[in-house]
């Protein structure tokens, strides 16, 4: 087979990418075999295996695809010409307009909490490739602006991320939009209000929590 040139190499790529997708999203994680994915792509199978390890590494670069590259580019810029409140806010339109409403992250995500217990690949996958790596990022942001003065820098990227992922599960996903209606905007108003309102407040003493 004659190599392809790096351009030809992209689009081959997203060619099966766009293929994976489909079949994912119609027959789940369990249901999508690399022969189906070959089919609906117009690709040998072997052409797939030549740039995706197997179906969980072609899984991966499609929750990858769809969350965390969209925003890779803000997090490239130099961290001191962006102010906090400007880039939370930027990070939550990122989320919301461009992952949650113009791309595949909700089938996707039914996919790895519907299927998680039968492959717990799945869970550990997303946890890895999304949170781990947006949180490190934001928190790699916060720790850099010392004006902050943050006392936990880690904790706060969490409950930003985690609590944006929360509001797609409830609303999205779980009919809270019908029974409980709650707008991202007040959302993101208040999680950007208590990062930067108490980023100098006083440390507050950890203090464990009991088991019962």
């Amino acid at each position: 087979m004659p190599k392809l040139s790096p351009d030809r190499q992209v689009v081959k790529r997203e060619q099966i990418l766009k293929g994976a997708m489909t079949v994912f999203l119609t027959s789940g994680y369990a249901g999508t075999s690399m022969d189906r994915v070959a089919a609906e792509a117009g690709v040998s199978k072997q052409t797939i295996y030549s740039y995706f390890q197997d179906k969980e590494g072609l899984f991966r670069s499609l929750i990858e695809q769809a969350t965390i590259i969209r925003f890779t580019t803000l997090f490239e810029l130099d961290h001191q010409k962006v102010e906090p409140e400007q880039l939370l806010r930027r990070l939550a339109e990122i989320f919301f307009n461009d992952v949650v409403d113009r791309g595949n992250y909700i089938p996707l995500l039914r996919i790895v909490i519907g299927e998680s217990e039968r492959f717990p690949e799945l869970a550990r996958l997303y946890t890895q490739a999304v949170v781990q790596r947006g949180k490190s990022m934001l928190c790699e942001y916060l720790r850099s602006r010392k004006e902050l003065k943050l006392h936990d820098p880690e904790a706060i990227a969490q409950i930003f991320f985690g609590s944006m992922v929360s509001w797609v599960i409830l609303q999205k996903m779980l009919y809270g939009e019908e029974l409980m209606q709650l707008s991202r905007d007040r959302v993101v108003d208040q999680l950007v209000h208590l990062i930067l309102s108490n980023s100098d407040e006083r440390k507050i003493e950890s203090t464990p929590i009991e088991k019962h």
